[in-house]
């Protein structure tokens, strides 16, 4: 009887969130009216049956599927962002401490008018053993990095968490191509598919 109920009123709670996006878009320009009305078909699909969920990630943060999203805004302090950008200029582009880590999907580091940064990751799991993966694996470069921001303190602090979590955004939206596939299977299906291609390339010779 259970699952009968959550069918039945599945379709309700997609129709109702169509109707809500109409109110809001009514002020909406003329363009913007007309494509929302050529996508409501693919909207209500998508509500219905989502290929993952948005939910949470921990402490903050959005998860789909294995997934995990941080986002930063972080203040510079005095003379932080030279150094910031000093010591990604340095690195160009090698990110091995964060590769040490083992669940980072990838990282993104954007200046706002050397005055904010806007830091912004991908990662397996959830948000507080990633954290703790930061501390234990590569408390040095952290503590580099991060003293660049305001009122760091330092990657063994016990308020190191409360810190991360004040600056952290939690995305409304976030497009996850593969979100049940992991750092570690990702790598081991790239292992798979080279050692595929080397068998085939050997069979064909």
């Amino acid at each position: 009887m259970q699952t009968q109920t959550q069918t039945s009123t599945e379709p309700l709670a997609a129709e109702e969130k169509i109707q809500r996006l109409r109110e809001i878009f009514a002020d909406a320009p003329q363009i913007a009216k007309t494509a929302l009305e050529n996508k409501i078909r693919d909207l209500a699909s998508h509500m219905s049956e989502p290929r993952s969920q948005m939910e949470s990630a921990g402490r903050t943060g959005s998860r789909q599927g294995k997934v995990s999203e941080l986002t930063l805004i972080l203040p510079f302090a005095p003379g932080g962002a030279q150094r910031l950008r000093a010591l990604l200029q340095a690195q160009n582009g090698n990110f091995d401490d964060a590769d040490k880590v083992g669940t980072v999907h990838d990282m993104r580091f954007v200046f706002l008018d050397d005055t904010k940064l806007r830091l912004a990751t991908a990662y397996d799991g959830d948000w507080d053993p990633y954290i703790d993966d930061f501390a234990t694996k590569i408390p040095d470069i952290m503590d580099i990095a991060f003293s660049a921001f305001e009122g760091w303190p330092g990657i063994h602090s016990p308020e190191v968490k409360d810190w991360i979590a004040k600056h952290q955004i939690t995305a409304e939206g976030w497009f996850v191509a593969n979100p049940d596939l992991t750092v570690a299977r990702t790598r081991r299906l790239e292992r798979i598919g080279k050692a595929l291609d080397e068998f085939l390339d050997k069979i064909s010779a």
